[in-house]
């Protein structure tokens, strides 16, 4: 799934009310599993100049890449997050694991040959989902427009609880990004 579909996702689900540290950790909680992937390809490509194809035709895959996939997309360490969360009555910390935790699931659901060790350190197995979000060949055209009203409904749910007219901005940019990710992705692949 697109990084704008788990922000929109994860802040309808768990950021309530959805403003202050409850909005910022929900949305912290779902870009975190995505952003070494934003680190690592934005210094290959736009610092190190790296060709795209090598970026993610090479990188992606190596070993190194897949390492560090693997600790920020762990079931594992998010699933510890929330335990000590819950354990010590951290709403913030709560918030913020649960929308990772999401953002996982849907990950695990939604990535058919491009899929992250997610039980890392115990084990390092991939599963290899039949269904993709930008993959055709994985019935990407399907889930794209799931995908789609699923961000539109977040929106709604979010819309309904009184945000600030920055952050209904914010969200509505993300929708628009959603759909215009989704689009290009079903275009090229």
């Amino acid at each position: 799934m697109n990084t704008p579909a788990h922000l929109l996702i994860g802040a309808a689900a768990f950021a309530r009310p959805a403003n202050g540290r409850i909005l910022w950790a929900a949305l912290l909680g779902s870009l975190l599993p995505d952003l070494s992937l934003y680190v690592l390809a934005g210094v290959s490509l736009f610092v190190l100049g790296i060709p795209e194809q090598v970026v993610f035709g090479q990188l992606y895959y190596s070993s190194a890449w897949q390492t560090v996939f693997a600790i920020d997309n762990s079931f594992i360490l998010w699933g510890l997050a929330l335990t000590i969360g819950i354990w010590r009555g951290w709403r913030v910390l709560i918030v913020g694991a649960a929308a990772g935790l999401i953002h996982l699931a849907m990950d695990f659901l939604l990535h058919a040959g491009d899929g992250r060790a997610q039980f890392w350190p115990i084990s390092s197995w991939v599963f290899h989902s039949p269904v993709s979000y930008w993959d055709s060949t994985h019935h990407a055209f399907w889930v794209a427009p799931v995908s789609a009203l699923a961000c539109l409904t977040s929106y709604v749910v979010l819309w309904q609880q009184g945000m600030r007219v920055w952050a209904k901005l914010f969200f509505a940019a993300l929708v628009v990004a959603e759909i215009w990710v989704a689009r290009q992705w079903l275009m090229f692949f």
